[in-house]
């Protein structure tokens, strides 16, 4: 069902500051790119089968061809929020790309018919699509499954060299 290799590590933080400095150390990310106040909204987001309305400040990086995300919950009920309450900060998914929208699809599809429940879904400015599937047993919370339009892929491309 999802056969891809990881394209995404990702961490929920309460100090994206400290985080950034230690997974610079750690895994030799050079620069970080922060997006500050990214609003999920009620029209394209939905967590844990409700209309969700939160926002997040989010950073990014690379370590190799892995993009790391750092995700620090500003307001609002969200998957980060939930978390971060739960567990303090860490390791929050893992993340493959699908190749298209009807491949997100299917790979949803695929989840929810194996048993694994979707927690999260939404859809960002610029059409990238993702999702949060419950995936405790994997040994991660979550597992995302996202699509990633040419627009936003220029952007990530972006993120990228700024490492080189």
């Amino acid at each position: 069902m999802l056969d891809q290799t990881p394209v995404q590590i990702a961490w929920v933080t309460a100090d994206l500051d400290a985080t950034e400095r230690a997974l610079s150390t750690l895994l030799g990310a050079r620069r970080w790119v922060r997006m500050p106040a990214v609003h999920f909204s009620p029209q394209s987001c939905i967590h844990r089968g409700r209309p969700a309305d939160f926002v997040a400040d989010i950073s990014l990086s690379y370590a190799g061809d892995t993009q790391l995300e750092l995700i620090a919950p500003v307001r609002g009920e969200s998957v980060y929020a939930e978390f971060l309450d739960r567990h303090g900060a860490g390791l929050h998914h893992i993340c493959i790309e699908a190749a298209d929208a009807q491949a997100f699809d299917a790979k949803l599809r695929d989840a929810e018919g194996a048993g694994t429940p979707v927690v999260c879904q939404g859809e960002m400015p610029g059409g990238m699509r993702f999702a949060y599937l419950s995936s405790p047993a994997a040994g991660v919370p979550y597992l995302e499954i996202a699509y990633i339009p040419p627009e936003i892929r220029a952007f990530f491309d972006y993120v990228k060299q700024e490492q080189q």
